[in-house]
């Protein structure tokens, strides 16, 4: 009996010793991945600062763009100055490539060498984009308006990819439709209309059903993640006040109207 105990107290001692091992190198692949993670995201964020710092628009569209581009740096650096894991290291690296694609639409558009071709963002193949000029008109008149170009008109530039879980095809708009979204990490009911009048047809955008089925998987995790990423709710200096987006055009209270085109 007593070579059983003296048996089991050693099987026990084993697994203690190898399961604390185990631990101890999880730990240690884990704060190596953030290191590698964090690394990474501090050298776009460095780069995006450079940009921003550095460069100015020239027109509407470009100066736009760079404000966009200033704002996710914000977002970055905040959101990499408290990242504690790899994933929100990577979340951050996101919002600083995220801008760098701001950037380089700017830098097209005043005819400015874009630069090396940057990594794509998260969901921004399936995103697809503005492949032809769409204007779609509300009841009350006022009206959105999406190009592959950037012009007077539609000057608000989105690289594409994912904004709260659902689709955002890169392009050129009058407004920033996706900017309640983006903010509070929620789409409106009247988005599903909106998004099927806009690109209903249109060739290299995702179906009206795709983008009401969206990524809801990813979509509040990330906007979790994010922390100080808050610092979003400064848009108003990338675009002017939020909360008067032109005309009837209600991004806070959803209310879309109704389209035809």
């Amino acid at each position: 009996m007593s070579l059983l105990i003296l048996l089991a107290i050693a099987g026990g001692a084993v697994w203690f010793l190898s399961s604390r091992n185990n631990q101890k190198k999880q730990l240690e692949l884990d704060a190596v991945q953030f290191e590698d993670a964090k690394a990474d995201a501090q050298r776009w964020v460095d780069r995006l600062g450079s940009q921003v710092l550095n460069i100015s628009g020239s027109d509407a569209a470009s100066t736009q763009a760079m404000a966009d581009a200033s704002e996710r740096f914000n977002a970055a650096a905040s959101a990499l100055s408290t990242a504690s894991t790899a994933k929100q290291a990577q979340l951050a690296r996101e919002s600083a490539l995220e801008g760098m694609h701001y950037v380089n639409a700017a830098r097209e558009i005043m005819g400015m060498t874009p630069g090396p071709q940057l990594p794509e963002l998260e969901g921004q193949r399936r995103a697809g984009k503005v492949t032809e000029r769409r204007t779609i008109q509300q009841e009350n008149g006022t009206t959105l308006t999406a190009s592959p170009y950037a012009s007077a008109e539609t000057p608000n530039y989105y690289p594409g990819g994912n904004v709260a879980g659902r689709p955002v095809p890169a392009g050129w708009y009058s407004e920033p439709w996706w900017a309640s979204a983006m903010l509070t990490g929620m789409w409106s009911m009247s988005s599903m209309m909106m998004f099927s009048a806009m690109f209903s047809g249109m060739a290299g955008t995702p179906t009206a059903e795709e983008f009401e089925a969206g990524d809801m998987g990813d979509a509040a995790g990330d906007m979790g993640d994010m922390g100080d990423a808050g610092d979003m709710g400064d848009m108003g200096d990338a675009g002017g006040d939020m909360g008067d987006m032109g005309g009837g055009f209600d991004l806070g209270g959803g209310d879309f109207g109704g389209f035809d085109f």
